[in-house]
C-alpha cells in the first residue's frame, strides 16, 4: 500500500465520523508495532493539506521490560517532525512479579491506556489516536459474541468523560494486510514487542478463527465489517456518510 491510499483510508474514517476539529491536539498511541508507525504516517501525511489544521505529537507508554528499545522510533519522530514523548511506568513489574497475572493481557491494556491517557491529558492534548485497523474491529465483535454475549466494537471515536478526552481510530477502514504492505514498502522502524504474553491471547485466537473462517467462506471479513459498520452499535457516533 502506498501513502497515497492510507491518506484515502484514514481521510473518509475521519470524514465519516467527524474525528478531527480545528484546533484539535492529537497524540498518537506509539506501541511500536507496525499499525502505530502507519498511523502515524497517515496523520502527519494529512496533517499537510487536511482543511482543519491540528497539532500532532506521538507518546509511548514504557512498561518497563528489559531490551524495548525506543531509538529507531525516536529517529522517526524527528524525521517527521512529530515532537515525541516517552512515559515511564512500572506496569510489566506490577503485572508480572506483584501481582503474578495468569491471563495479564487485559489489566495491562487497562493500565497502558490508564497511563498513556494521564499523560496526553498533562501534555495538554485534547485527543488520543488509537490504531486499531479494520480487521482489529472485526476481531473484537467476534470475540465480543464468543465471551461477552454482545454485538459490539471498539467505536469510531469515544469521549471520555472522566478524562474529558477524545479516542479516535482513523485506521478503521485500513485492512490489515495493506498495513503489513505499507511496513514494508516504506521499511518502517518496528519495536518487536517484549511481553511473555505476545502472541498467546484470545486476539490471537479471534486472529486465526477470522482468517479461517474468510478462507473457508471468502467475503466474509467483508460482510462482518459492514455488520458492524451499519449495526446501530450503541454509543457509536453518527455516520455522516452512511453508504459503506
Amino acid at each position: 500500500m502506498k501513502l497515497q491510499q492510507l491518506l484515502s483510508y484514514t481521510r473518509k474514517a475521519i470524514d465519516d465520523y467527524r474525528m478531527i476539529d480545528d484546533g484539535d491536539k492529537i497524540a498518537v498511541g506509539i506501541s511500536g508495532g507496525k499499525d502505530s508507525l502507519t498511523l502515524l504516517y497517515a496523520l502527519k501525511g494529512l496533517q499537510r493539506f487536511y482543511p482543519k489544521k491540528f497539532d500532532l505529537i506521538a507518546v509511548t507508554v514504557d512498561l518497563g521490560f528489559e531490551n524495548f528499545d525506543l531509538t529507531k522510533i525516536k529517529q522517526l519522530c524527528e524525521e517527521l517532525e512529530v515532537p515525541y514523548h516517552i512515559v515511564d511506568t512500572d506496569i510489566a513489574d506490577i503485572i508480572f512479579h506483584v501481582r503474578k497475572e495468569e491471563n495479564p493481557c487485559s489489566l495491562c491494556a487497562k493500565m497502558r491506556k490508564g497511563a498513556l491517557n494521564e499523560a496526553v491529558k498533562k501534555l495538554g492534548y485534547n485527543k488520543v489516536a488509537y490504531a486499531h485497523h479494520r480487521d482489529d474491529m472485526i476481531e473484537t465483535m467476534l470475540l465480543s459474541l464468543i465471551f461477552e454475549g454482545r454485538f459490539h466494537s471498539f467505536s469510531p471515536r469515544t469521549f471520555l468523560d472522566r478524562m474529558e478526552l477524545t479516542v479516535i481510530r482513523p485506521m478503521m477502514y485500513v485492512p490489515e494486510v495493506d498495513v503489513i504492505g505499507f511496513l514494508n514498502r516504506y521499511d518502517l522502524p518496528v519495536t518487536k514487542n517484549p511481553c511473555p504474553a505476545d502472541g498467546a491471547t484470545k486476539r490471537e485466537y479471534a486472529k486465526k478463527l477470522v482468517r479461517q473462517m474468510n478462507l473457508d467462506h471468502p467475503g466474509a471479513k467483508d460482510r462482518m465489517f459492514r455488520a458492524i459498520a451499519n449495526g446501530n452499535i450503541s454509543g457509536w457516533p453518527a455516520k455522516e456518510n452512511r453508504s459503506l
